[in-house]
């Protein structure tokens, strides 16, 4: 009896270790901190857009200021509260009109922080905000290639080079330099670096994609460097070798 009672009495002790354990929270920074919304703020930055000219034979970098303003609050098709963000443009003293770019949409929730581009919806953050974390940022955008009932790709964008990313969490709580200076404490987010080719061979068709960013306690998106372009060897049809794709990085000059 007392053998059964002892035995009986471990098996409780387990249980209750296993749950104590299972209930353990990793301790991390809310994401409000490092994506802040509310009407009004706003963060300039300085942008470069990398282009390719004549034909793809050239590149070029365009520059600008840019300031991110989010404009209200609003509700998206899921009737949950999001922030409507316009892009405005300038010139590189950031002396000339500001213009209006683009908007997009900013989704906070309770464990991630959604953010809509050119109808594309990406998962900025996610929780908990450590060292290593990683997730799927880009899951919910069709990566297929755009093919018709007919075998043939269709005008759709072909977005397959948003494939395979895996964001994930480094250098979380360090400083980081931007343009404008030196953020305390920022979380940067290494999203992809993907090389397709031969890099010993000048004639092989090459697709290179990378995409890192930076977000700043109490302030937000302080460093963005995001490219992707695909080099075409010479051939039969057409002789000259050709680049053609984009790149765009920002980095903080100021907010508020």
């Amino acid at each position: 009896m007392k053998k059964n009672h002892l035995i009986f009495s471990l098996i409780i002790a387990v249980a209750l270790f296993s749950c104590k354990k299972s209930s353990v929270n990793f301790p991390s920074a809310p994401l409000s901190d490092y994506y802040p919304t509310q009407t009004g703020k706003y963060i300039i930055y300085r942008l470069d857009s990398l282009e390719f000219i004549n034909f793809g034979t050239q590149s070029t970098i365009v520059s600008y200021q840019a300031m991110d303003l989010i404009d209200s609050q609003i509700t998206d098709n899921l009737g949950r509260p999001t922030w409507r963000v316009n892009r405005f443009l300038s010139d590189t003293t950031g002396t000339a009109p500001w213009v209006l770019n683009e908007t997009y949409m900013v989704t906070p929730t309770r464990n991630d922080v959604e953010v809509v581009e050119n109808n594309l919806r990406f998962i900025k953050l996610v929780l908990p905000v450590l060292n290593g974390y990683n997730w799927s940022g880009n899951s919910y955008i069709d990566t297929n290639v755009p093919i018709d009932t007919n075998g043939v790709v269709n005008n759709d964008p072909d977005l397959s080079y948003f494939a395979d990313w895996n964001y994930v969490y480094d250098s979380v709580g360090m400083p980081y330099t931007t343009i404008g200076g030196i953020v305390p404490d920022a979380a940067i987010v290494n999203q992809t670096n993907q090389y397709y080719g031969d890099s010993t061979n000048v004639n092989a068709p090459t697709i290179v994609t990378y995409s890192q960013e930076a977000y700043g306690k109490g302030i937000g998106l302080i460093y963005k460097n995001l490219i992707h372009w695909e080099y075409q060897p010479p051939n039969i049809q057409d002789p000259v070798s050709s680049y053609f794709g984009y790149g765009i990085k920002l980095s903080m000059i100021s907010h508020n």
